[in-house]
């Protein structure tokens, strides 16, 4: 374990990512590979140690949002094949090439600028279709024409196609059903102009888990991996069970009984009502814990307590429900005795999605990694 000197740290059950893969696996048809999605360190969650444990439990690609994720999993020594779904400069996919990674291909200048450049060797290529995202993509059926015969040169191995769904997670499958559609009506035209397969994924963790039967080659497995549902309509469903992964954690480092009529923290927005007992945790909108969580719970000894006044840089304070010492446990996201706060909750007191909880804690706090592959 590598050594730190802070009271506050994540804990990332690696087993459990493992588990949610496992999950995922048992209600895809048996056809349907894994991409596992590893973009933003994991999801905050940390990208070397996740690639290793999803690929350890079956997942066969990797899947990235930018050409440097990449390469930092290649020097870590990762050598499943891994695919970038952003954007990569013309020029830079030299280093694409040579670093036997897969990009992004959705543009016909794009497919220019590289036809100009003297590559060693192909860059594998995905092409990416916006059937309805409205993100990136190629959009009309002449844009995929005009683009394929480009592809038939030599500085190019097209690999693979995808689109991404907007709406997979809501009730409504209306608009989900009109981007499938589409896809297929491009697909058609596609292989009406190009000799020689190519792999096929659409799937996020919405559409991978609640409709397996419509996946193709692979899913792209992404926040569910962590153990979080994407939304609050597939959360209910519940189509496979999900462990999370990641909890946060800290310890008390000053506790003190305190008068009625006290301020507490900067701008005295909170005044104690009566005596109280007050803690200090030192974690603060510098480790991602935003100043509008105040008035959110936290886990002492089992017991809610609420954060009042201003959350600071690097310390933030509670109103205790009674006594409590100095390095006692302080539970952020996660579970103590019968109590558990998820990562939803936060997000509803900030108004977002559990995605942003678990990007938002900074690099600044250490992770702890739970039966490390």
């Amino acid at each position: 374990m590598e050594k730190f000197y802070r009271d506050s740290w994540v804990e990332i059950q690696l087993e459990n990512i493992i588990y949610n893969i496992q999950q995922l696996k048992k209600r895809l048809n048996k056809e349907t590979e894994i991409y596992a999605v590893v973009k933003a360190n994991a999801y905050g969650h940390g990208d070397i140690e996740v690639a290793r444990s999803a690929l350890a439990a079956g997942a066969k690609r990797l899947a990235v949002a930018t050409l440097d994720e990449a390469v930092r999993l290649r020097e870590c020594g990762v050598e499943a094949p891994i695919l970038v779904m952003g954007w990569v400069r013309p020029e830079h996919v030299y280093a694409a090439a040579d670093y036997g990674i897969t990009v992004t291909c959705y543009q016909k200048e794009w497919v220019e600028e590289v036809l100009s450049l003297s590559l060693p060797k192909p860059v594998t290529i995905h092409l990416k279709w916006d059937t309805g995202m409205g993100r990136i993509g190629i959009r009309k059926k002449e844009e995929l024409l005009d683009i394929l015969p480009l592809l038939k040169n030599k500085n190019f191995h097209l690999e693979g196609i995808f689109t991404h769904f907007a709406t997979a997670d809501e009730i409504s499958t209306e608009h989900f059903d009109n981007q499938r559609a589409y896809f297929e009506e491009l697909l058609h035209l596609f292989r009406a102009n190009w000799d020689g397969e190519v792999v096929l994924h659409t799937g996020n963790s919405a559409a991978s888990m609640r409709f397996p039967e419509k996946m193709f080659d692979y899913v792209r497995f992404g926040i569910s991996m962590y153990g979080l549902y994407p939304s609050g309509v597939v959360k209910k469903e519940k189509p496979i069970n999900l462990k999370p992964a990641l909890s946060l954690h800290s310890r008390l480092i000053h506790v003190k009984k305190v008068d009625k009529g006290t301020p507490v923290s900067y701008g005295a927005t909170y005044i104690t009502e009566r005596e109280e007992w007050i803690g200090t945790v030192p974690l603060g909108y510098a480790d991602g814990i935003r100043r509008a969580l105040q008035g959110a719970e936290v886990l002492v000894n089992g017991k809610r307590c609420e954060i009042v006044g201003r959350i600071c840089m690097d310390q933030f304070m509670i109103r205790l429900q009674e006594q409590a010492g100095v390095g006692d446990k302080v539970t952020l996201i996660g579970t103590q005795h019968e109590e558990t706060i998820e990562m939803d909750e936060l997000a509803e007191k900030l108004s977002t999605i559990n995605y942003e909880i678990a990007c938002m804690i900074s690099s600044r706090v250490p992770r702890i990694y739970i039966d490390k592959v």
